[in-house]
């Protein structure tokens, strides 16, 4: 391995996570836009250009810099090591990258959207929108480390474990916040 690989892949690791970062935060603003969207005014105002003015630096400073650099890393450890184009795990992974850019397309639309007042979604929606990029981290992260068919095919059982336990934990929630509303 050429001295250089690690400083690549060390800045890969640390885009990937601030560009997880945002896209964990984003849609928790999301939640935030769409609850002051349906207050009185003056808060309604109030609250909504502050969130609007939250989202659009999370989204422009932290997120969409942090999603192309982790890219262009990634890339640039492919081009490093080709023959890791070769390995299933890696294919799988490049799937998953993908899966997470339609995901980030998604809420760039949704961004937009809230940015000019088009409320077309819930709060409800929101908190079950937020586990999306939950769900693409786990499978990600166990795919790189274990790297092995038999042990994604256990992966994909636990992912879909923890897809059951995070939609029975935002229905908890929900009766929790229904009991309290300061919840």
């Amino acid at each position: 391995m050429t001295e250089s690989y690690n400083y690549i892949k060390a800045l890969h690791i640390i885009f990937v996570t601030t560009w997880f970062a945002g896209l964990f935060y984003i849609p928790r603003l999301f939640m935030y836009q769409i609850e002051a969207w349906h207050k009185p005014s003056p808060d309604k105002e109030i609250l909504g250009k502050q969130l609007a003015l939250m989202t659009k630096r999370l989204w422009y400073i932290i997120t969409w810099p942090s999603a192309v650099l982790a890219t262009i890393f990634g890339v640039w450890m492919l081009i490093l090591f080709p023959s890791w184009l070769t390995q299933g795990w890696m294919l799988v992974k490049i799937g998953f990258v993908v899966l997470l850019y339609l995901y980030h397309g998604k809420c760039h639309q949704m961004f937009k959207q809230l940015q000019v007042n088009d409320v077309r979604y819930s709060t409800g929606f929101m908190r079950i929108w937020n586990e999306g990029a939950t769900i693409i981290l786990f499978s990600v992260v166990f795919l790189v480390v274990l790297k092995s068919t038999i042990n994604w095919v256990f992966g994909v059982v636990g992912i879909i474990g923890l897809g059951i336990l995070l939609m029975l934990g935002i229905r908890l929630y929900k009766r929790i916040r229904q009991r309290n509303p300061e919840a």
